[in-house]
């Protein structure tokens, strides 16, 4: 009984190949239009939105010591 791997299971073909080309996605990684523009949103468009929202909205807010009917809004 001892030395036998009756424990290891068959691997399926197309979980390794997603797994190998996952390890190795940056080997094979090029600029296109595509990635570019991907990478302009999240680097570039989505901070500089929510930065112009929280600028916009710096202190208008006060959720402190508010009872109910009270307003939130400062100004």
């Amino acid at each position: 009984m001892a030395g036998l791997e009756h424990y290891k299971l068959a691997q399926d073909p197309a979980f390794v190949r997603l797994s190998n080309m996952t390890n190795n996605r940056y080997k094979y990684f090029r600029w296109t239009p595509r990635t570019a523009g991907i990478t302009f949103a999240y680097m570039v468009a989505v901070p500089g939105i929510l930065g112009y929202i929280a600028y916009k909205t710096d202190g208008k807010y006060d959720f402190r010591a508010k009872r109910r009917g009270d307003d939130m809004r400062e100004y």
